[in-house]
């Protein structure tokens, strides 16, 4: 698992090592200069003659101690300094007279072009931005992306707001971002994960003496997130879901969550479906049990066995939106004591009726799209969009539930936990029944014993993770939702 942290966290550990812990902020820079340096020189930078655009604070000190340690390696450097004197932390004004002890060209104003120059270090803002650039730093961020010099950009790319990602009046384009200690919840999103490119993650000694309120996870944390499967097991060890999906003309989304539930390692899984479904869908699922109902004759007897019956339950893909999409919901939330994943229609019939999730006797996980998500909370979707965590989290809160809220960068909130962004996938998975995948991959998680709390964020990894393996053997413009069913069978441990 991987920290994510927002700008006053990550302002909280450094004050905390510096000034409660003891190590000096000067090693502290010393250590990041040194990273910074370590990247220029093992990566593919053009080091004939580098520029070093910095301001007063923090950041710029940085920037400033890694023209000192590259003119010991003979490397012509020249420093530019963007701001106001009177506004140099103590940390920064040492670095200046190091460096001029150093005989290193420190300079108080712009040049008029940085063209002469084959590489451009950044180091002007750092994370601690909180408004819109102008003047002379609006200048120099327009100097570094007229250059054509390679970029690396000190902790974050200048102009990019480490909260959100989003750019506050301009920004840097870098080709690399050295950041320190923790990656910023800023370059986990567009256009901030964008201008950063690659990003390397640094460790200089900073400490965390609480958890970050963000979280992401890697490839290393795989095998340790799944669910155990003992030797001496059988079908019913590993549960059983209940699939309530497909209308007329609509099977194909039942049949993907279904089978995404069985890949995921479920047990058994049940389709409760209109019958008109039950030809195409026993024919593509032998595997699947079938139990169909005659629209507008939902027989809620049998539904209630059913729900009794399940370990968890889907309910939505492909269902429509009709009255008796809207019974069964309610009958299930009323009655059912398992895990409830609602997702598609299901999610399009709550938004008719909020007051539906007050029956609930279970843990719900939502997973709602930005256009489902705008129906939910009669929002924009562009104001979701730009909005993601904290709209996610304000409706997990208020309604008690688990949010999936799906983008580029899903993001799953849940009451009084820590908020998880999904780093894995690839616009390939921009597709249709994608999200039907993932529904399912939940279902089969829960069903072998993992908690909703936990199924959630580890099965948008997983699905993303499938959706990379997919590109890799296909290609991103050919991607379909199966293919990600598939992928799950390489990236699942034996």
């Amino acid at each position: 698992m991987q920290y994510l942290v927002t700008s006053s966290e990550m302002q909280h550990y450094d004050a905390h090592t510096s000034q409660t812990i003891g190590l000096p902020a000067l090693v502290l820079m010393e250590r990041a200069a040194l990273a910074v340096v370590n990247q220029l020189q093992t990566e593919d930078f053009n080091l004939s003659r580098v520029a070093l655009i910095c301001g007063y604070g923090n950041n710029g000190g940085d920037g400033i101690a890694v023209a000192r340690l590259l003119k010991l390696h003979h490397i012509d450097v020249t420093v530019y300094l963007v701001g106001l004197p009177n506004s140099a932390s103590a940390q920064t004004l040492q670095q200046i007279k190091i460096a001029q002890h150093y005989q290193i060209p420190v300079m108080t104003s712009l040049p008029d072009s940085l063209s002469s120059y084959t590489t451009v270090v950044d180091a002007i803002f750092g994370i601690g931005l909180n408004r819109n650039v102008s003047g002379e730093f609006l200048r120099a961020i327009e100097l570094i992306n007229q250059s054509h010099a390679d970029v690396l950009a000190i902790d974050i790319p200048s102009g990019v707001c480490a909260d959100t990602g989003k750019i506050l009046g301009a920004a840097v384009k870098a080709k690399q971002t050295v950041t320190f200690a923790y990656s910023k919840l800023g370059l986990s999103f567009y256009p901030g994960l964008e201008l950063a490119g690659k990003v390397t993650i640094a460790d200089i000694g900073i400490y965390a003496d609480k958890p970050a309120s963000h979280y992401t996870f890697e490839q290393d944390d795989l095998d340790k997130l799944l669910p155990i499967r003992a030797n001496d097991s059988h079908k019913g060890s590993y549960g059983k879901v209940l699939t309530i999906a497909g209308s007329q003309n609509m099977s194909g989304a039942a049949y993907l969550s279904a089978k995404a539930a069985y890949r995921a390692g479920a047990g058994l899984v049940r389709i409760y479906t209109p019958i008109c479904n039950s030809t195409i869908l026993l024919s593509q699922l032998p595997e699947a049990l079938l139990s169909p109902f005659t629209p507008n004759h939902v027989n809620f007897t049998e539904l209630e066995t059913w729900i009794n019956w399940a370990s968890v339950i889907v309910i939505g893909p492909g269902m429509g939106v009709s009255d008796d999409s809207h019974q069964i919901l309610s009958y299930v939330l009323n009655h059912a004591t398992v895990p409830i994943i609602i997702d598609a229609d299901g999610l399009n019939v709550l938004s008719q009726d909020l007051s539906l999730l007050k029956q609930a006797k279970s843990p719900i996980i939502l997973t709602p799209h930005l256009g489902e998500m705008a129906s939910l909370t009669k929002r924009a979707i562009d104001e979701i969009k730009h909005n993601l965590i904290a709209i996610a989290k304000t409706f997990s809160q208020k309604h008690n539930v688990i949010c999936v809220l799906k983008d580029a960068k899903t993001v799953v909130a849940q009451p009084h936990k820590p908020t998880y962004i999904n780093q894995s996938g690839n616009n390939g998975m921009a597709t249709a029944g994608s999200g039907d995948v993932l529904t399912g991959i939940i279902a089969g998680l829960i069903a072998g014993h993992l908690p909703a709390a936990q199924a959630a964020p580890v099965s948008v990894y997983l699905h993303g993770l499938a959706g990379n393996n997919a590109a890799e053997k296909l290609n991103k413009y050919s991607l379909l939702a199966s293919d990600i069913i598939e992928g799950l069978t390489h990236i699942l441990p034996n």
